[in-house]
């Protein structure tokens, strides 16, 4: 019995799909990528933004069709769109057999048997319950890095999101579930850790009664094997003296941060049920320069928030020219009923919305082209994440580089490498997103 699973949406729900592969495979079931080679399919959903919900309806859609036809015997939704329109999902889209919700993951081999055997039925649970940690995941990343989500949900009640409604309320996974399932992908010959979460910042709150990233970076990097280990989504609020301290100090955590500050008016950050000042946000970036002057800070921005006026776009335009974020990605505001800010008065013309995503990025590619103009004539470490073909050129990545958000530096050799290997390059170009180098001879 082959399964096509398709995984939707951020790296949170692609760790999901990983461990759903898991169970399935478990079980005794295969994959395949192929849609005529399947006899059921999954589909793990996504409804952060209005572009994530219409993609996960038209892949839906499109596998309605295969299940009318009969060209496969079950179809399964899961994930954050399944949680949210469940009984949109079974009214308009009869031939999904069964819809499983995010704190229901667990049940998915029931949920597929049940479904195969006629008798599909929706699985939900409460989203107040343990997060699912498996150890036993099929990656999808190539096997030499892996998302390690270790926490679930959210508290923070920002006005335009809506995972606390879909993800439920903030649950981190114990300490030694989340070294032990590290150990196991370091067996399997994982070499980089990248630690995700809604906000892992908070790690460890609700369980310790305090923030436990650092103590948890700590285990991770004793792990061997692991050579890097990344954090992404930290609030910079809830960044911490211990946190720096141990990404200074440890060598294989990346000097690497994704901050999403989402906007830097002060009126746009109150009406967004945001946490920081715009001075709360330049002296928390300073601490980290001055603290780690290597530093790579990535973040995101939402344009158009309701209300935001011509001034208010202008502030933060200032800011990120002033600040000159390493990474940086903008969001035209997505309207999503459910939340706070749907209702917000004064809500921004598509077209505003875009048109200042385009002013920022266009700024943005100046501050990139500049910045990664500095690193020519730096020796870097680099991990290979393939060979380009009919070419003797290597695509790798630095640890200013997430993988798939961020560029890449494209190595120039004849040496035989493999994906996953760490070698040292001397940057010899550049241009606005990516490097170019060479081998490095001591």
């Amino acid at each position: 019995m082959k399964i096509l699973f398709i995984s939707l949406g951020c790296d949170k729900n692609l760790s999901d799909t990983e461990m759903m592969l898991g169970m399935l495979q478990k079980a005794g079931y295969s994959f395949t990528d192929d849609e005529g080679q399947a006899q059921a399919v999954v589909v793990n959903t996504c409804c952060f933004i209005g572009d994530a919900k219409e993609e996960s309806i038209q892949v839906l859609l499109e596998m309605a069709q295969l299940r009318k036809k009969g060209q496969i015997q079950a179809l399964l939704a899961t994930g954050c769109l399944a949680q949210r329109y469940q009984e949109e999902i079974c009214r308009e889209i009869p031939e999904v057999d069964a819809v499983i919700g995010t704190g229901a993951t667990e049940e998915i081999v029931e949920a597929l048997e049940e479904a195969l055997a006629g008798k599909g039925r929706n699985h939900f649970r409460s989203l107040d319950g343990t997060p699912v940690s498996c150890r036993d995941r099929v990656l999808t990343t190539g096997g030499h890095y892996a998302y390690l989500k270790i926490a679930e949900g959210c508290n923070k009640r920002c006005t335009y999101c809506i995972i606390p409604k879909v993800r439920g309320n903030y649950r981190s996974i114990p300490l030694e579930e989340l070294v032990s399932q590290a150990a196991g992908l370091a067996q399997g010959g994982v070499k980089e850790l990248v630690l995700v979460a809604q906000e892992t910042t908070l790690y460890g709150v609700d369980l310790y009664g305090e923030k436990r990233l650092p103590a948890l970076l700590k285990e991770l990097a004793k792990i061997p094997g692991i050579h890097w280990i990344r954090i992404l989504y930290c609030y910079p609020e809830e960044i911490t003296e211990e946190l720096m301290e141990v990404m200074a100090e440890e060598p294989k955590v990346c000097h690497y941060l994704d901050i999403p500050i989402q906007h830097a008016a002060d009126s746009v950050l109150r009406r967004m049920g945001r946490r920081t000042t715009q001075a709360d946000l330049r002296e928390r970036i300073g601490q980290l320069r001055r603290r780690i002057p290597d530093i790579c800070l990535r973040t995101t921005l939402i344009s158009g928030f309701p209300g935001e006026t011509q001034e208010e776009f202008e502030e933060l335009y200032r800011f990120v020219n002033e600040m000159e974020f390493d990474r940086l990605g903008v969001f035209p505001y997505s309207q999503e009923e459910d939340t706070v800010a749907f209702g917000l008065p004064d809500q921004v013309a598509q077209e505003v919305k875009e048109g200042r995503r385009d002013e920022l990025m266009e700024l943005q590619q100046a501050i990139s082209y500049d910045m990664a103009g500095d690193q020519v004539g730096r020796v870097l470490t680099v991990m290979v994440e393939g060979k380009v073909a009919n070419e003797d050129v290597y695509v790798t990545r630095t640890y200013r580089d997430a993988p798939g958000v961020d560029g890449y530096l494209f190595l120039n050799t004849t040496a035989e490498l493999v994906t996953g290997d760490f070698v040292k390059v001397l940057v010899t170009d550049s241009n606005e997103y990516d490097l170019i180098g060479e081998m490095y001879h001591a």
